[in-house]
């Protein structure tokens, strides 16, 4: 007999949801273990805050006694990232009767040195806490001593790493070989940090060309359309075959990644919860990427290579370093495919939940 569990998500991102293809893929490995991941939102952006709570509460009426695991992000539940209401949720949850848990996508709060965002940021963190507190189980997709808002793991917290939000089969990808070496990039962040990064990934591929020859760079996914025409002339000049997708289906994804010789991952310091690169891993690629507080285990037991974000010479420096040495970009995939295989795979990913639910 299948046991209903239920994830509850907040605002719907657009054109991409990674929060709600988290919960898809997760529902379609839990179904091996007869456990039913049905997924149900608080449309507070569509109704308002007041109707969407009331068609929560009568939804809860139902959930007595199952596990409703509420996933949190700071704008899925505040369009400007001041989460007060994501309280209200849990309390209307606990006051029905049921197992809550919280899935915290975002494992900190968002900061900055504008007033405006060190106000958020303490909003958040207020939030956070408050919601542990009213949590029965929580889950974090960063080790629990990377966490800086508590000094000491509550019991009712654990870590689950997140996967790759794609239809990767359990053993990784077989390589597509290509004349030319390709450099691939999943996906781009969108305004002024998507410049930076578009100027960090041209700066890069230069230095490679330079030292190498003649490359190829993929990019594809997220934001990439919106900075093709940076790209081609920024690398105008420079033998480098350049391919720009935007967002296209999960099969063409798997397919650009089969394509590729390595991963190129500059949107933030690499973790666990960071799904855009951990795709790469699951494609069993090398990674090039920066270190930040969160980078930990069992990320770092992947095939990649960490650079300093205040040394950028290093990116491409490690581009040169993998595309001359073959020994080296098979020793770094062939980690990627073990960590993968062991940690990053939907079915070990469902393994740490049916622990969580006490599933034998």
């Amino acid at each position: 007999m299948m046991r209903q569990v239920y994830a509850l998500l907040g605002r719907k991102d657009e054109p991409t949801d990674a929060v709600e293809e988290y919960c898809r893929y997760l529902g379609a490995a839990l179904k091996a273990d007869e456990i039913d991941l049905q997924i149900r939102r608080v449309p507070w952006e569509i109704h308002g805050w007041r109707e969407a709570l009331r068609g929560l509460r009568l939804q809860a009426i139902d959930w007595r006694d199952s596990w409703i695991f509420v996933q949190y992000t700071a704008l899925g539940w505040s369009l400007r990232g001041f989460p007060f209401r994501f309280l209200r949720v849990l309390r209307m949850l606990k006051s029905a009767g049921a197992h809550v848990g919280i899935v915290f996508h975002d494992a900190e709060p968002y900061s900055s040195p504008r007033l405006v965002d060190r106000f958020r940021e303490r909003a958040q963190r207020r939030v956070m806490r408050a919601s542990l507190a009213l949590a029965e189980r929580a889950v974090f997709t960063v080790p629990l001593d990377h966490v800086s808002w508590f000094a000491k793991a509550p019991d009712a917290a654990t870590f689950i790493p997140v996967g790759a939000n794609l239809p990767f089969p359990e053993t990784p990808v077989q390589r597509t070989k290509r004349a030319v070496l390709t450099i691939g990039v999943f996906s781009i962040t969108g305004g002024e940090r998507g410049a930076r990064e578009t100027q960090i990934i041209l700066d890069a591929v230069k230095y490679a060309t330079r030292k190498i020859g003649a490359l190829r760079l993929s990019v594809f996914g997220r934001h990439a359309e919106i900075r093709e025409a940076a790209l081609r002339a920024g690398l105008r000049e420079f033998q480098v075959d350049v391919s720009v997708e935007g967002v296209v289906s999960s099969e063409l994804v798997v397919d650009r990644f089969a394509s590729c010789d390595l991963l190129l991952f500059v949107r933030g310091g690499i973790s666990s919860r960071r799904s855009s690169a951990i795709a790469g891993i699951a494609a069993g690629l090398p990674v090039i990427a920066y270190a930040n507080a969160e980078t930990a285990p069992p990320i770092t037991e992947a095939g990649v290579l960490l650079t300093d974000p205040q040394h950028p010479q290093q990116l491409g420096e490690a581009l040169v370093r993998i595309l001359t040495d073959q020994a080296l970009r098979e020793q770094l995939a062939g980690r990627s495919r073990a960590a993968y295989q062991s940690y990053f795979s939907w079915s070990s990913i469902a393994a740490e939940y049916r622990k969580l639910l006490g599933v034998p």
